[in-house]
Protein backbone atom coordinates (compact mmCIF):
# COMPACT_ATOMS: atom_id res chain seq x y z
CA UNK A 1 0.00 0.00 0.00
CA UNK A 2 1.38 3.22 -1.09
CA UNK A 3 1.84 6.36 0.96
CA UNK A 4 -1.17 8.05 -0.56
CA UNK A 5 -3.63 4.71 -0.03
CA UNK A 6 -2.61 4.75 3.36
CA UNK A 7 -3.46 8.53 4.29
CA UNK A 8 -6.60 8.14 1.82
CA UNK A 9 -7.47 4.79 3.18
CA UNK A 10 -5.89 3.51 6.47
CA UNK A 11 -5.81 7.08 8.37
CA UNK A 12 -9.85 8.30 7.96
CA UNK A 13 -10.45 4.91 8.87
CA UNK A 14 -8.25 5.00 12.02
CA UNK A 15 -9.32 8.57 12.97
CA UNK A 16 -12.51 8.36 12.61
CA UNK A 17 -13.32 4.86 14.77
CA UNK A 18 -10.92 6.02 17.15
CA UNK A 19 -13.09 9.65 17.50
CA UNK A 20 -16.41 7.78 17.44
CA UNK A 21 -15.28 5.76 20.60
CA UNK A 22 -13.90 8.89 22.59
CA UNK A 23 -17.39 10.46 21.67
CA UNK A 24 -19.15 7.75 23.26
CA UNK A 25 -16.72 8.74 26.34
CA UNK A 26 -17.15 12.37 26.54
CA UNK A 27 -21.13 11.93 26.45
CA UNK A 28 -21.32 8.74 28.94
CA UNK A 29 -19.01 12.04 31.32
CA UNK A 30 -22.36 14.25 30.29
CA UNK A 31 -24.41 12.19 31.44
CA UNK A 32 -22.92 11.91 34.90
CA UNK A 33 -22.28 15.19 35.39
CA UNK A 34 -25.99 16.35 34.26
CA UNK A 35 -27.69 13.61 36.49
CA UNK A 36 -25.77 15.70 38.86
CA UNK A 37 -27.43 18.99 38.61
CA UNK A 38 -25.07 20.70 36.05
CA UNK A 39 -27.01 22.64 34.01
CA UNK A 40 -27.15 21.36 29.89
CA UNK A 41 -26.77 25.10 27.82
CA UNK A 42 -24.24 25.70 30.51
CA UNK A 43 -22.03 22.86 29.79
CA UNK A 44 -22.59 23.53 25.93
CA UNK A 45 -21.57 27.17 26.15
CA UNK A 46 -18.28 26.19 27.97
CA UNK A 47 -17.51 23.46 25.92
CA UNK A 48 -18.03 25.40 22.74
CA UNK A 49 -15.97 28.60 24.17
CA UNK A 50 -13.22 26.35 25.04
CA UNK A 51 -12.99 24.47 21.69
CA UNK A 52 -12.90 28.32 19.90
CA UNK A 53 -10.42 29.50 22.37
CA UNK A 54 -7.86 26.54 21.38
CA UNK A 55 -8.85 26.54 17.45
CA UNK A 56 -7.97 31.11 18.03
CA UNK A 57 -4.99 30.90 15.76
CA UNK A 58 -6.08 28.66 12.79
CA UNK A 59 -8.21 31.82 11.06
CA UNK A 60 -4.80 33.98 11.17
CA UNK A 61 -2.80 31.10 9.59
CA UNK A 62 -5.66 30.54 7.25
CA UNK A 63 -6.52 34.33 5.89
CA UNK A 64 -2.17 34.49 5.43
CA UNK A 65 -2.65 31.79 3.02
CA UNK A 66 -2.39 31.89 -0.76
CA UNK A 67 -3.64 28.56 -1.12
CA UNK A 68 -7.24 29.02 -0.68
CA UNK A 69 -9.86 32.09 -1.99
CA UNK A 70 -10.40 34.89 0.91
CA UNK A 71 -13.34 34.22 3.38
CA UNK A 72 -15.94 36.03 1.69
CA UNK A 73 -19.22 37.24 2.97
CA UNK A 74 -20.90 34.63 1.26
CA UNK A 75 -18.88 31.93 2.81
CA UNK A 76 -19.21 33.71 6.53
CA UNK A 77 -22.96 33.62 6.32
CA UNK A 78 -22.63 29.88 5.36
CA UNK A 79 -20.70 29.65 8.25
CA UNK A 80 -23.33 31.10 10.74
CA UNK A 81 -26.05 28.97 8.89
CA UNK A 82 -23.51 25.59 9.86
CA UNK A 83 -23.29 27.25 13.17
CA UNK A 84 -27.09 27.79 13.69
CA UNK A 85 -27.36 24.23 12.63
CA UNK A 86 -25.10 22.36 14.53
CA UNK A 87 -25.91 24.87 18.04
CA UNK A 88 -29.21 23.62 17.70
CA UNK A 89 -28.74 20.13 17.05
CA UNK A 90 -26.59 19.74 19.87
CA UNK A 91 -28.45 21.31 22.16
CA UNK A 92 -31.59 18.88 21.36
CA UNK A 93 -29.01 16.06 21.10
CA UNK A 94 -27.73 16.79 24.52
CA UNK A 95 -31.10 17.58 25.72
CA UNK A 96 -32.26 14.26 25.25
CA UNK A 97 -29.12 12.45 26.30
CA UNK A 98 -29.61 14.13 29.66
CA UNK A 99 -33.77 12.78 29.78
CA UNK A 100 -32.64 9.28 28.30
CA UNK A 101 -28.63 7.67 28.25
CA UNK A 102 -25.67 7.71 25.89
CA UNK A 103 -26.96 4.56 24.64
CA UNK A 104 -30.21 5.56 23.27
CA UNK A 105 -28.16 8.31 21.54
CA UNK A 106 -25.72 5.88 20.00
CA UNK A 107 -28.89 3.84 18.75
CA UNK A 108 -30.45 6.89 17.10
CA UNK A 109 -27.55 8.21 15.83
CA UNK A 110 -27.38 5.57 13.02
CA UNK A 111 -30.36 7.15 11.50
CA UNK A 112 -28.02 9.51 10.33
CA UNK A 113 -26.72 7.71 6.57
CA UNK A 114 -30.74 7.04 6.02
CA UNK A 115 -31.57 10.53 6.89
CA UNK A 116 -28.65 11.61 4.65
CA UNK A 117 -29.99 9.67 1.81
CA UNK A 118 -33.37 11.30 1.79
CA UNK A 119 -31.98 14.24 2.20
CA UNK A 120 -29.74 14.09 -0.18
CA UNK A 121 -32.28 12.85 -2.74
CA UNK A 122 -34.80 15.81 -2.03
CA UNK A 123 -31.80 18.25 -2.60
CA UNK A 124 -31.35 16.11 -6.26
CA UNK A 125 -27.48 15.28 -4.76
CA UNK A 126 -28.85 11.74 -5.02
CA UNK A 127 -30.08 9.66 -7.82
CA UNK A 128 -32.62 7.05 -7.01
CA UNK A 129 -33.66 4.03 -9.84
CA UNK A 130 -35.98 1.25 -8.66
CA UNK A 131 -34.73 -0.79 -11.25
CA UNK A 132 -30.98 -1.08 -9.38
CA UNK A 133 -30.37 -3.43 -6.43
CA UNK A 134 -28.39 -0.12 -5.13
CA UNK A 135 -31.59 2.27 -5.28
CA UNK A 136 -34.11 -0.50 -3.61
CA UNK A 137 -31.38 -1.52 -0.73
CA UNK A 138 -31.03 2.23 0.10
CA UNK A 139 -34.71 2.85 -0.18
CA UNK A 140 -35.48 -0.92 2.55
CA UNK A 141 -32.60 0.64 4.72
CA UNK A 142 -33.77 3.84 5.00
CA UNK A 143 -37.32 2.41 6.13
CA UNK A 144 -35.51 -0.07 8.40
CA UNK A 145 -33.74 2.69 10.45
CA UNK A 146 -36.49 4.31 10.79
CA UNK A 147 -38.97 1.58 11.94
CA UNK A 148 -36.01 0.77 13.91
CA UNK A 149 -35.58 4.18 15.68
CA UNK A 150 -38.89 4.38 16.41
CA UNK A 151 -39.29 0.70 18.29
CA UNK A 152 -35.91 2.43 20.14
CA UNK A 153 -38.14 5.43 21.39
CA UNK A 154 -41.59 3.92 21.80
CA UNK A 155 -41.13 0.41 23.18
CA UNK A 156 -38.54 0.07 26.34
CA UNK A 157 -39.48 -4.05 27.26
CA UNK A 158 -38.04 -6.19 29.87
CA UNK A 159 -34.63 -5.57 30.92
CA UNK A 160 -32.25 -7.24 29.19
CA UNK A 161 -28.98 -6.45 30.96
CA UNK A 162 -29.82 -5.12 35.10
CA UNK A 163 -28.56 -2.11 36.64
CA UNK A 164 -24.80 -2.70 38.45
CA UNK A 165 -24.82 -2.03 42.21
CA UNK A 166 -24.51 1.59 42.96
CA UNK A 167 -21.19 0.60 44.34
CA UNK A 168 -19.53 -0.38 41.25
CA UNK A 169 -21.50 2.53 39.39
CA UNK A 170 -19.32 5.83 39.50
CA UNK A 171 -22.06 8.41 39.21
CA UNK A 172 -25.39 6.61 40.38
CA UNK A 173 -28.33 8.49 37.98
CA UNK A 174 -31.29 9.20 38.80
CA UNK A 175 -33.40 7.07 36.12
CA UNK A 176 -35.72 8.23 33.41
CA UNK A 177 -39.40 7.63 33.79
CA UNK A 178 -40.71 6.21 30.19
CA UNK A 179 -42.33 9.68 29.23
CA UNK A 180 -38.88 10.88 29.80
CA UNK A 181 -37.17 8.38 27.18
CA UNK A 182 -39.97 8.56 24.62
CA UNK A 183 -39.39 13.32 24.92
CA UNK A 184 -35.52 12.13 24.76
CA UNK A 185 -35.78 9.62 22.13
CA UNK A 186 -37.85 12.54 20.21
CA UNK A 187 -35.60 15.03 20.61
CA UNK A 188 -32.33 13.12 19.57
CA UNK A 189 -34.61 12.18 16.53
CA UNK A 190 -34.72 15.48 15.79
CA UNK A 191 -30.67 16.54 16.27
CA UNK A 192 -29.84 13.90 14.12
CA UNK A 193 -31.91 15.32 11.79
CA UNK A 194 -30.49 18.55 12.11
CA UNK A 195 -26.72 16.82 12.17
CA UNK A 196 -27.63 15.29 8.93
CA UNK A 197 -27.97 18.78 7.07
CA UNK A 198 -25.25 20.22 9.20
CA UNK A 199 -23.42 17.22 7.42
CA UNK A 200 -24.45 18.63 3.42
CA UNK A 201 -23.84 22.08 4.42
CA UNK A 202 -20.65 21.59 5.59
CA UNK A 203 -19.67 19.57 2.52
CA UNK A 204 -21.10 22.51 0.87
CA UNK A 205 -18.61 25.46 2.50
CA UNK A 206 -15.64 23.27 1.87
CA UNK A 207 -16.31 22.67 -2.09
CA UNK A 208 -16.77 26.57 -2.26
CA UNK A 209 -13.55 27.20 0.66
CA UNK A 210 -11.32 24.44 -0.67
CA UNK A 211 -7.22 23.21 0.77
CA UNK A 212 -6.59 22.22 3.95
CA UNK A 213 -9.22 24.55 6.07
CA UNK A 214 -10.46 22.59 8.71
CA UNK A 215 -9.51 23.96 11.34
CA UNK A 216 -10.82 28.11 10.20
CA UNK A 217 -13.97 26.19 9.69
CA UNK A 218 -14.46 24.53 12.82
CA UNK A 219 -13.25 27.67 14.67
CA UNK A 220 -15.85 29.91 13.38
CA UNK A 221 -18.36 27.09 13.82
CA UNK A 222 -17.97 26.91 17.68
CA UNK A 223 -17.66 30.59 17.77
CA UNK A 224 -20.98 30.55 16.44
CA UNK A 225 -22.29 27.88 18.76
CA UNK A 226 -20.46 29.59 21.86
CA UNK A 227 -22.76 32.53 21.09
CA UNK A 228 -26.13 30.83 20.38
CA UNK A 229 -25.40 28.96 23.57
CA UNK A 230 -24.58 32.09 25.98
CA UNK A 231 -27.63 33.65 24.75
CA UNK A 232 -29.65 30.53 25.30
CA UNK A 233 -28.20 30.21 28.75
CA UNK A 234 -29.14 34.02 29.72
CA UNK A 235 -32.70 33.46 28.71
CA UNK A 236 -33.09 30.11 30.44
CA UNK A 237 -30.33 30.21 33.93
CA UNK A 238 -31.71 32.67 36.28
CA UNK A 239 -29.66 31.18 38.73
CA UNK A 240 -26.25 32.39 38.70
CA UNK A 241 -24.93 29.15 40.96
CA UNK A 242 -25.54 26.91 37.45
CA UNK A 243 -22.87 28.98 35.99
CA UNK A 244 -20.71 27.15 38.14
CA UNK A 245 -19.04 23.63 37.11
CA UNK A 246 -16.82 21.46 39.39
CA UNK A 247 -15.68 18.35 39.70
CA UNK A 248 -17.30 15.51 37.19
CA UNK A 249 -18.86 18.77 35.62
CA UNK A 250 -15.78 20.71 35.09
CA UNK A 251 -14.05 16.96 33.78
CA UNK A 252 -17.11 16.82 31.11
CA UNK A 253 -16.34 20.03 29.95
CA UNK A 254 -13.09 19.81 29.19
CA UNK A 255 -13.19 16.63 27.75
CA UNK A 256 -16.15 17.75 25.77
CA UNK A 257 -14.27 20.91 25.12
CA UNK A 258 -11.17 19.32 24.05
CA UNK A 259 -11.86 15.80 22.41
CA UNK A 260 -15.62 16.73 21.46
CA UNK A 261 -15.93 19.72 19.67
CA UNK A 262 -12.65 20.30 19.07
CA UNK A 263 -10.87 17.30 17.67
CA UNK A 264 -13.83 15.16 16.63
CA UNK A 265 -15.14 18.12 14.01
CA UNK A 266 -11.74 18.48 12.72
CA UNK A 267 -11.50 15.02 12.13
CA UNK A 268 -14.67 14.52 10.70
CA UNK A 269 -14.85 17.45 8.77
CA UNK A 270 -11.17 16.12 7.48
CA UNK A 271 -12.70 12.97 6.81
CA UNK A 272 -15.47 14.49 4.62
CA UNK A 273 -13.58 16.28 2.35
CA UNK A 274 -11.61 13.24 1.87
CA UNK A 275 -13.81 10.77 1.73
CA UNK A 276 -17.58 12.42 2.02
CA UNK A 277 -20.18 12.72 4.60
CA UNK A 278 -21.43 8.93 3.63
CA UNK A 279 -17.46 7.69 4.84
CA UNK A 280 -18.41 9.57 8.30
CA UNK A 281 -21.48 8.24 9.30
CA UNK A 282 -20.79 4.68 8.00
CA UNK A 283 -19.08 3.84 11.51
CA UNK A 284 -21.88 4.70 13.91
CA UNK A 285 -23.34 1.15 14.43
CA UNK A 286 -20.05 0.57 16.38
CA UNK A 287 -20.45 2.94 19.10
CA UNK A 288 -23.63 1.44 20.07
CA UNK A 289 -21.43 -1.64 22.33
CA UNK A 290 -18.87 1.07 23.28
CA UNK A 291 -22.19 2.45 24.72
CA UNK A 292 -23.68 -0.20 26.23
CA UNK A 293 -20.76 -1.29 28.34
CA UNK A 294 -19.93 2.23 29.33
CA UNK A 295 -23.92 2.95 30.05
CA UNK A 296 -23.88 -0.19 32.16
CA UNK A 297 -20.70 -0.10 34.51
CA UNK A 298 -20.43 3.37 34.18
CA UNK A 299 -23.62 5.03 34.88
CA UNK A 300 -25.42 1.79 36.33
CA UNK A 301 -27.81 2.33 33.18
CA UNK A 302 -30.36 -1.48 32.48
CA UNK A 303 -30.48 -2.62 28.61
CA UNK A 304 -33.85 -3.16 27.89
CA UNK A 305 -35.14 -5.31 25.13
CA UNK A 306 -36.93 -2.50 22.60
CA UNK A 307 -33.29 -1.24 22.90
CA UNK A 308 -31.81 -4.27 21.46
CA UNK A 309 -34.88 -4.94 19.14
CA UNK A 310 -34.91 -1.42 17.49
CA UNK A 311 -30.73 -1.09 17.41
CA UNK A 312 -30.82 -4.55 15.41
CA UNK A 313 -33.77 -3.27 12.99
CA UNK A 314 -31.83 -0.27 12.86
CA UNK A 315 -28.45 -1.64 12.19
CA UNK A 316 -29.68 -3.80 9.38
CA UNK A 317 -31.65 -0.98 7.45
CA UNK A 318 -27.96 1.01 8.36
CA UNK A 319 -26.22 -1.28 6.63
CA UNK A 320 -28.38 -1.74 3.61
CA UNK A 321 -27.82 1.74 2.89
CA UNK A 322 -24.30 1.74 3.30
CA UNK A 323 -23.95 -1.33 1.19
CA UNK A 324 -26.15 0.34 -1.46
CA UNK A 325 -23.92 3.32 -1.37
CA UNK A 326 -20.98 1.34 -1.97
CA UNK A 327 -22.25 -0.31 -4.97
CA UNK A 328 -23.06 2.35 -6.71
CA UNK A 329 -19.52 3.38 -5.82
CA UNK A 330 -17.93 0.66 -7.41
CA UNK A 331 -19.74 1.17 -10.13
CA UNK A 332 -18.74 4.96 -10.95
CA UNK A 333 -15.20 4.03 -10.18
CA UNK A 334 -15.32 1.24 -12.81
CA UNK A 335 -16.76 3.90 -14.97
CA UNK A 336 -14.05 6.65 -14.26
CA UNK A 337 -11.37 3.68 -14.72
CA UNK A 338 -12.72 2.19 -18.11
CA UNK A 339 -13.04 6.13 -19.52
CA UNK A 340 -9.10 6.49 -18.15
CA UNK A 341 -7.29 3.70 -19.47
CA UNK A 342 -5.12 4.21 -22.77
CA UNK A 343 -6.99 1.99 -24.37
CA UNK A 344 -10.38 3.72 -24.63
CA UNK A 345 -8.15 7.00 -25.33
CA UNK A 346 -6.59 5.43 -28.35
CA UNK A 347 -8.52 6.59 -31.93
CA UNK A 348 -9.37 3.86 -34.17
CA UNK A 349 -7.17 3.20 -37.55
CA UNK A 350 -10.29 3.75 -39.32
Amino acid sequence: MGERDCYRDVFPFSAVITTDSILVGVTTMFKAATSRGMSVHVFLFYAYALAALLLLPAPFFSLKSRARPPLSLAIAAKLGLLGLVGGFSQILGYAGISMSSPTLGSAISNLTPALTFVLAFLFRMEEVSLNRRSSQAKIIGTVLSVCGACVITLYKGRPVIFTLKPSLSLYPLVHTSNSNWAVGGILLTACYVLTTLWYILLKHIMMEYPGPAELTIIFFYNLVVSFLTAIVCLVTEHDMSAWKVQGIGLASVICSGLFGQCLSSIVHSWAIRLKGPFYVVMFKPLSLPVAVVMGVFFLGDTLHLGSVIGATILSIGFYMVMWGKAKEEMVEKSVESLLKSPSSQKAPLL
